[in-house]
């Protein structure tokens, strides 16, 4: 689950973090109020989407104007900014084409910058680690300093049974090429990321920038925080924290029925049991020319109604040209699988091709059932032979 940036800061904040004072607002008017009661003579306009890249980004009705960042001065700048972003559709490299509507501004109170770096933590899956990432290099998108110069590119590994340790922070701190009051500040910032970290089941902490100031102290002058979806029974207080006009409202209905599901932008929707076939499955088309519409795991237990809740998922997209079904009975018997398969390709009136590949317990007894259900499903003896057939029927249909 992901948050905004002004909530993110919230929570750093009760973990230690400096971060600029800063209000959230959802009108002109109460941002001029916000921006006239900031300290000093400059403020930044900040809009709030799920996304990165916002000051480099564009709004869809002024593709050659400014983007999702802006300073103001005066009161007059700030309502001019927040009229210019506010219910406008902003496009960044991490949205896409179609970009986020702005439904809040986070007015924040300017600061000096002597220089920014980059700092995040995330967890390490090939040791299983906590990870910690850190950069001179900061206000830039870090992807593209590790592909440029990945030698600027820092990392620490935190050992679970002793936790971060502090001599790791002023390890860090002088990789950095931080001095004195720097040093203490740093490690200061980063016990406050650890401890929130670890604390709220986090997967991404990351603060970019995270700025130096001619002084000598940090803050944090954005903030992004991601939260593990398998942990948040343990944090009702975080469930709060979700916008649903963020979330692919797929997604949102697919939770409602225990389905994990990922809209991505091909044509051949997939439905899988387990993540690794559906894994499997996506790169098999891809390798058969065509590209995945979705991810789509309905789990080991499938139901015939979260069966037909798959379905009306994946064909509400309008992209989806064709739908392959790749499942292994296991602990679903495929004679249950395939009748949910039939009752849901009646419910939602299916009209695209279907290939259905399906093995393991009852798979002969599944595979009659298909075959007798008087439905336009395409059975597939193996994983590559549902590929072909799936990508050969939707290719058929384009053409004709």
């Amino acid at each position: 689950m992901n948050i905004h940036e002004y909530q993110a800061k919230t929570l750093l904040r009760g973990f230690g973090m400096p971060i600029p004072e800063g209000r959230v607002v959802r009108s002109p008017d109460e941002a001029v109020s916000a921006a006239r009661t900031m300290a000093g003579p400059l403020v930044v306009v900040k809009a709030q989407i799920h996304a990165g890249g916002r000051g480099a980004g564009h709004f869809a009705h002024d593709p050659g104007g400014k983007g999702g960042v802006r300073l103001a001065r005066t009161p007059d700048e700030v309502e001019q900014a927040a009229v210019a972003m506010l219910d406008h559709t902003l496009v960044t490299r991490q949205t896409g084409p179609a970009g986020r509507v702005v439904r809040r501004l986070y007015i924040e109170a300017g600061c000096d910058i002597g220089r920014e770096l980059y700092l995040s933590l995330l967890v390490d899956r090939t040791t299983g680690r906590i990870v910690i990432v850190a950069s001179q290099d900061g206000g830039m998108a870090i992807e593209d300093v590790a592909e440029a110069t990945p030698e600027r590119i820092l990392k620490e590994s935190i050992d679970p049974s002793v936790g971060l340790a502090d001599y790791q922070g002023r390890n860090l701190a002088a990789r950095l090429d931080l001095h004195g009051r720097s040093i203490r500040a740093f490690t200061t910032v980063l016990r406050a990321a650890y401890d929130a970290f670890v604390a709220l089941d986090a997967s991404v902490v990351e603060i970019n920038p995270l700025v130096v100031t001619p002084a000598g102290g940090l803050l944090a002058l954005d903030a992004k925080m991601s939260f593990d979806d398998n942990a948040l029974f343990r944090h009702p207080e975080l469930e709060e924290l979700r916008d649903e006009n963020e979330e692919d409202p797929r997604e949102r209905e697919a939770a409602r029925h225990g389905l994990a599901y990922v809209g991505l932008d091909g044509t051949i929707g997939c439905m899988v049991n387990g993540a690794g076939l559906a894994m499997a499955t996506m790169d098999i088309i891809k390798m058969e020319g065509e590209e995945p519409a979705n991810f789509l795991d309905v789990g080991g237990g499938a139901t015939q109604e979260r069966v037909a809740a798959a379905f009306r998922i994946v064909l509400s997209d309008r992209k989806v040209r064709g739908i392959l079904v790749n499942i292994f009975g296991g602990i679903m018997r495929c004679d249950i699988i395939a009748e949910a398969i039939i009752a849901a390709s009646r419910e939602t009136g299916l009209h695209v091709p279907l290939v259905v590949r399906l093995a393991g317990t009852n798979v002969e007894l599944g595979q009659d059932i298909l075959s007798k259900s008087g439905l336009r499903i395409i059975p597939a003896d193996d994983l590559a032979d549902a590929a072909r057939k799936i990508v050969a029927a939707v290719r058929e249909e384009g053409a004709a």
